[in-house]
């Protein structure tokens, strides 16, 4: 589903391929996930969304972002905004959806193939909306975790379903015990 000669670029909502590789007992190695796609075609871009909790002395996922940003992916991050809920529990709230919307659409006449990372089923307009544009959508998710992690109107809309456990050879590696969660909604 994929040709040498097109032009892609790769949308990875970070927290969501995060909870899906997790959910399939293994952690994505970035820059073996970049090479793969350089090798399908013409890679662009690679841009990767995430929140992070800015007021914490340490946030657990400031090496990743970090690493990622010297080794050649766009990244886009927002402070996290932390609240607690109403059984008094703390929890972090940090949607990219808009952001990672603006640059697949502000990009879509440069493009020839999108690689959506992302189940979120809020996603199917913006795949509708790349397709009218012309833009070949893939999709990279799960249907083999429990629950299935990509919505079902989203695998649909999408011109191609890439099941993530079918990438665990080529972009996997055994998770870390000590790696931090990045669960934010």
């Amino acid at each position: 589903m994929f040709y040498r000669d097109e032009r892609l670029a790769l949308f990875i909502d970070g927290s969501n391929l995060y909870a899906a590789a997790k959910s399939l007992g293994f952690d994505i190695d970035y820059k073996l996930l970049r090479q793969e796609f350089m090798r399908r075609g013409k890679l662009l871009r690679a841009f990767y969304y995430t929140a992070l909790l800015e007021n914490d002395e340490y946030s657990p996922i400031r090496p990743l972002v970090d690493w990622l940003h010297y080794n050649g992916f766009s990244m886009v991050t927002k402070p996290a905004k932390e609240y607690t809920d109403s059984m008094g529990r703390r929890k972090v709230k940090g949607n990219m959806d808009i952001e990672l919307t603006v640059d697949a659409l502000e990009l879509a006449d440069h493009i020839d193939h999108a690689v959506l990372f992302s189940g979120d089923g809020d996603f199917r307009p913006l795949v509708a909306a790349l397709q009218r544009k012309g833009v070949r959508v893939s999709v990279v998710s799960t249907i083999r975790s429990q629950p299935p992690m990509i919505a079902d109107e989203l695998r649909r809309q999408a011109d191609n379903f890439i099941e993530l456990e079918e990438l665990k050879d080529v972009i996997g590696r055994p998770p870390r015990e000590f790696d931090a969660p990045e669960d934010r909604d």
